[in-house]
């Protein structure tokens, strides 16, 4: 695209085809853990935004003004390993960790990271809280800033899920490497397969989210029920027969719905009713909106959510947040079954029954964030696929501490059909 010409369809095809995957050996994983925030003195209470920016001043040199309502969009403060800290709508916090080489140094770096957070939130009178959803405050938005007020005004045209999904959810998300172009297992191709079949058991086994507003929702999964309510076009997987997932993706992000329009020197970055990003590139300027560029576009697949989201890696959306350092628990489990073949092989035939096809089957994802565990055959298939990842890990050399975390889980929660969800609701009376 020369400099001045207009940014067209067919160029905004291929820039996402060309940025979606980037391959290569698979060598790296990263996290990016997300956090409600609460008061020390009471968890019911809201939040204050003075208590996050006294969290946040220690991070960096972003400033305040990036977060409470002086600058468009929110500014990243960077901790010496490299991992970046953001404030979420809500007030939640989400600390990104670099890319690690091994889970040995995920852990060891990412711990140091969350040991100086939690000291800087137990400073301004707060906890980080590991649930998926808030199980007491009703969602309330702390960040003035066009993004989000655009977002806002976007999911309200269809109910109160994406209030919730701003401002009341927190998950923990696994960056794994896309793979290499070679065809084979550890190709960009095979990993999407699997993570993709493998995804309703990373939602029940970790689900962690069954109250709102202090009452069982009936969902062990209230924030996978958040998502599922939203704009599917942008929160649902992919369609995809098999091909080539470049080719799915760029068709999924060019006809989602605009969710905002960046607008310097404004406030309003509200978008168009029901205009996708491929109506803008064919509109090209010629109606209310201005011509996109390819920055838009780069922004507007920031704005997309599915399970898995292809970022030139690939990033794991659909696991809820977990307490305490059990985060690495997920890590864990993915990264040993996407980077060790036989674990693969052997997950990606635990999954088949899940998929199952028939047609008064529902769908895996919603049968996993509503039952968990306890649905037949997402069940089967977890104990398969934790019992596939817990040897891979030893294949691995993964540190003692890392694979005693996931037999601990197993034991807790796997073989005995439960998930951290049923640990809030056997504290909640009948």
């Amino acid at each position: 695209m020369t400099k001045g010409a207009r940014f067209t369809e067919a160029d905004a095809e291929a820039r996402v085809h060309g940025i979606c995957f980037k391959t290569g050996p698979p060598e790296q994983v990263g996290v990016e853990l997300e956090w409600l925030v609460r008061d020390r003195r009471d968890p019911a209470l809201p939040v204050q935004a003075e208590q996050v920016a006294a969290t946040l001043a220690g991070f960096g040199a972003a400033g305040d003004a990036g977060y409470m309502g002086q600058a468009p969009q929110p500014v990243p403060y960077k901790f010496p390993s490299g991992a970046s800290l953001t404030l979420e709508p809500g007030g939640q916090l989400e600390l990104s960790s670099a890319p690690a080489g091994t889970l040995s140094e995920l852990h060891e770096v990412t711990g140091h990271d969350l040991a100086a957070l939690r000291d800087a939130a137990a400073a301004a009178g707060l906890e980080l809280c590991g649930y998926g959803l808030d199980p007491l405050r009703p969602p309330r938005r702390l960040l003035d800033l066009p993004r989000y007020a655009a977002m806002e005004e976007f999911f309200d045209r269809e109910g109160p899920w994406g209030r919730q999904m701003m401002c009341g959810t927190a998950s923990v998300q696994v960056c794994l490497d896309a793979g290499d172009d070679n065809g084979g297992p550890s190709g960009y191709r095979s990993r999407w397969r699997l993570l993709h079949a493998i995804g309703p058991v990373l939602v029940a086994a970790f689900a962690n989210s069954p109250l709102r507003e202090g009452n069982p929702t009936g969902w062990r999964s209230a924030r996978q029920q958040v998502w599922a309510n939203m704009n599917p076009g942008r929160t649902r997987a992919p369609a995809w027969a098999g091909g080539d997932p470049r080719d799915a993706w760029t068709a999924y992000a060019l006809d989602a719905e605009l969710m905002c329009v960046r607008e310097p020197g404004s406030r309003d970055w509200t978008a168009p009713a029901g205009v996708t990003f491929r109506d803008w590139l064919r509109d090209g300027g010629s109606g209310p909106l201005r011509a996109p560029t390819p920055e838009d576009l780069d922004y507007h697949l920031s704005t997309l959510f599915p399970p898995v989201r292809p970022h030139g890696h690939m990033e794991l959306r659909m696991i809820d947040a977990q307490a305490g350092d059990g985060w690495i628990v997920p890590a864990a489990v993915v990264t040993a079954l996407a980077d060790d073949i036989q674990a693969a092989d052997a997950a990606l035939a635990a999954a088949e029954p899940v998929w199952d096809g028939s047609p008064d089957a529902r769908d895996p994802w919603l049968r996993a964030a509503q039952s968990g565990p306890a649905d037949p055959a997402i069940s089967q298939a977890s104990k398969h696929c934790f019992e596939a990842a817990g040897s891979a890990l030893a294949r691995l050399d993964a540190p003692a501490a890392v694979r005693r975390a996931v037999t601990d889980f197993t034991e807790r929660y796997v073989l005995k059909d439960r998930c951290p969800a049923d640990d809030q609701l056997d504290g909640v009376s009948p």
